[in-house]
């Protein structure tokens, strides 16, 4: 086997969780959340058959990096994981008031990812990093205020995965967005338990609508549908190109004299005939 200065190339199955509003609480909260967090992540680790004593974990009080080991069930992490997060967040929140319920947000990828000094380097890490504290999936939450979980596929995990057929999720149950986060530019999948994802208002962050440049966007499957029907507004400066409407008629000359203005109307059938002359 051959192996490069950076050792064996190797893709893994990359799982980031964060807790809604840790910042703002207070002491007691916090270690709540620090107690609670790593046992629904196990529960549902458990319930979905995979063996979270193997997974390579980096904590941080509110949130969780995880690197799962080579051939994991990537079905199993995202659809009964997510399901059985979700109904462990629901009924931890159960009975409680809003301000003591514990909301999340997952980001789920498949990428390169190599071990180094101080945990893992490559652009899966940074990848799954980005998409989760990205806007749309922290919008996504916000805008489902009885939501406890926000869900961002990455492209890989979700067009080889869900968009295929490989889960019982159907795929209209997702929406796509644009993700631009510090130097990173792409594409999410997001779904929200108990919600209509596509309802949410999560502003201009629909992939194809508006996209910052150099995200990628024309590259989507809707950057064909988009393309040209939301190009950018008119400067005011001349007729639009491509317009099938007749440019405006110009302005009498000045002076007070006699002037004439012709329109074209019709088709021209080749260098000498037009139809459809007005005067």
């Amino acid at each position: 086997m051959s192996v490069g200065a950076m050792g064996v190339f190797d893709r893994r199955l990359l799982l980031a969780v964060d807790a809604r509003g840790y910042g703002s609480a207070d002491t007691a909260r916090q270690r709540e959340i620090q107690t609670v967090l790593p046992r629904l992540l196990s529960e549902a680790a458990e319930a979905a058959g995979l063996d979270r004593a193997s997974w390579v974990r980096q904590p941080a009080g509110d949130s969780e990096f995880a690197v799962l080991p080579a051939g994991s069930d990537e079905q199993a992490l995202v659809e009964p994981f997510m399901r059985r997060l979700d109904a462990g967040l629901r009924a931890h929140n159960r009975d409680r008031v809003p301000g003591a319920r514990l909301a999340l947000r997952a980001a789920v990828h498949f990428g390169p990812a190599s071990p180094a000094p101080n945990g893992f380097a490559g652009p899966g890490p940074v990848e799954v990093a980005r998409v989760l504290e990205s806007d749309p999936l922290r919008r996504a939450l916000a805008e489902a205020p009885d939501a406890a979980l926000a869900v961002a596929l990455t492209a890989p995990v979700f067009t080889e995965l869900v968009a295929q057929g490989y889960t019982n999720f159907r795929p209209d149950e997702f929406r796509e967005v644009v993700v631009a986060k510090k130097e990173y530019r792409g594409r999410a999948w997001l779904w929200v338990p108990g919600y209509d994802v596509h309802a949410l208002d999560l502003g201009d962050t629909e992939f194809g609508s508006r996209a910052e440049p150099g995200s990628g966007a024309e590259s989507g499957s809707r950057a064909g549908a988009d393309s040209g029907s939301r190009s950018a507004p008119d400067s005011g400066s001349g007729p639009r190109t491509g317009s099938r409407e007749p440019a405006e008629p110009s302005a009498p000359a000045a002076g007070g004299g006699d002037s004439a203005t012709t329109n074209l109307y019709g088709t021209v059938i080749n260098g000498n005939v037009v139809f459809g002359i007005s005067k």
